[in-house]
């Protein structure tokens, strides 16, 4: 795929093997560090509802089914809200999509602390939910067009161990300002914390240089942007750019073209197994984000020892999904069945009723939902990296799109498991037959993961390995010879 000359003479630069024959550096480490505090910060404000949800159903009354509505409206602005933010981060880049959903996330979590019944509710974090789902199809585009080739899946780990750390924090904000406050000011809280990172962001987010090769942008742009990941660049050397790790894809923005480009080859069968998984994984982590609080009160766990239990199961599995990506890099997609494989007994200790209560069911709760997470963090981060640069949002974006179905089903059938007008054995197994479900859900995973890896061999390798920056005589548009 290139860009072509602007003039007859100059040098072509593969900004691919350029990229990849870089070491990781401190530009890589911003990159890095400012799609991680993005994701935080989405973590954060939409995983706020779930700490904020018991105070809300004593102060609003909510039934169980309501409470249901409540949780998914959030996942089905999500839903809406990826393809199309998907979409726009491909046509308009990577950049102007998510500082608009973060903004947007930052204002409408905050109005959302006013909602005075159900309906509003509803309606505010469906909106909210568009923003919150918008960004991270473009984030996941943008950290693995800029790192490393070596680097690509554990960057969106890394990004998404962002979210994961924020939506723990929501725990801590909910227990220190809900009886200041209320439920409200727990919205108030992580919108303003929102806003003021939106500002820092204006000032310092770039776009991809891969989106900017692939979409024909000025050299200028261009040599700008790679300027910054290695000092010294001659600028002036290049005024045409290709990457040859990636196959020509259709240059229409029409969606159903771009669409196509999703199974094209292996892809047929590739893109369909990472749907499936991450729909199977969606349901697992989100009934324990929607839920999770509920039903460890409902085993006999304090309210406030539910909270720190479920945000420090959110933060240890995120380390987890990095810690088993480094296994996933070198040996292939496979390896992340080993989090849902090692996840289903200890849930099922706690679904089949063999530990009941006291520090060991704490304990057994703790491993499993960090199994649950890590297995997530590990799905998510092999949603984008097999497209080319000109469709990997849309890409990532409608692997979102299909998770989300599992996000928004997650609260409505969790309400199954909560038997909130029941006696105290009613709704201990309830709950117990919430995290057998759970089980179900990391056993679709681990059989989604395995055929993944396997029709993943069928799919075109890049064949040139990291070397050190290149360049080539540029009379004619160069193209690409090889597909990502």
């Amino acid at each position: 795929m290139a860009s072509s000359p602007d003039k007859a003479t100059g040098r072509t630069l593969d900004v691919s093997q350029f990229l990849q024959g870089l070491t990781f550096n401190r530009y890589h480490l911003q990159i890095l560090i400012l799609c991680s505090l993005v994701t935080f910060f989405d973590g954060q404000d939409f995983t706020a509802l779930s700490y904020a949800l018991p105070y809300i159903r004593e102060d609003m009354g909510l039934t169980d089914e309501m409470t249901g509505y409540v949780s998914s409206a959030a996942f089905l602005g999500q839903m809406i809200g990826s393809l199309f933010g998907a979409y726009l981060g491909d046509v308009f880049g990577r950049r102007p999509v998510i500082l608009t959903c973060t903004v947007g996330s930052a204002v409408l979590t905050t109005i959302v602390g006013f909602a005075a019944n159900a309906e509003q509710l509803i309606l505010l974090r469906f909106i909210s939910g568009l923003a919150i789902g918008g960004l991270l199809a473009p984030v996941w585009a943008l950290s693995i067009e800029s790192m490393p080739k070596a680097m690509r899946s554990t960057s969106v780990t890394i990004i998404m161990l962002g979210f994961s750390f924020g939506a723990s924090s929501a725990a801590p904000i909910a227990n220190w300002t809900a009886p200041h406050l209320g439920w409200e000011g727990i919205f108030w809280v992580c919108g303003a914390m929102t806003g003021v990172f939106a500002m820092i962001l204006l000032l310092t987010l770039p776009e991809s240089t891969r989106w900017m090769v692939a979409k024909g942008k000025s050299p200028d742009r261009i040599n700008q942007q790679l300027g910054k990941f290695q000092i010294g660049f001659n600028s002036g050397a290049y005024n045409g750019y290709l990457l040859s790790d990636e196959r020509e894809t259709t240059k229409s923005e029409n969606p159903l073209r771009k669409f196509r480009e999703l199974f094209v080859g292996a892809l047929l069968i590739v893109t369909p197994l990472i749907w499936a998984a991450y729909f199977f994984s969606s349901i697992a982590i989100y009934l324990k984000n929607a839920y999770g609080v509920l039903f460890m009160e409902n085993l006999g766990i304090e309210r406030t020892d539910a909270a720190w239990l479920a945000g420090a199961s959110g933060m240890v599995g995120a380390l987890g999904g990095v810690a088993l990506l480094a296994l996933t890099e070198k040996r292939g997609p496979g390896w992340i069945a080993l989090a849902p494989l090692l996840g289903i007994p200890f849930v099922l200790l706690v679904g089949f009723g063999y530990v009941t209560g006291g520090s060991e069911l704490a304990i057994i709760l703790l491993i499993g939902a960090i199994f649950v997470g890590a297995g997530h963090a590990a799905v998510i981060s092999i949603t984008s990296i097999y497209y080319p640069s000109a469709v990997r949002s849309f890409g990532g974006g409608w692997a979102s799109f299909m998770a989300k179905f599992g996000a928004v089903a997650a609260p409505i059938i969790g309400t199954r498991f909560l038997a909130g007008d029941g006696t105290a054995l009613e709704r201990r197994l309830a709950a117990m037959d919430g995290y057998t479900f759970t089980a179900m859900c990391l056993g679709g995973i681990l059989v989604c993961i395995l055929l993944l890896a396997h029709f993943a061999r069928r799919l075109p390798q890049d064949q040139s390995a990291p070397a050190a920056p290149t360049a080539t005589p540029a009379t004619t548009p160069a193209t690409s010879q090889a597909a990502e």
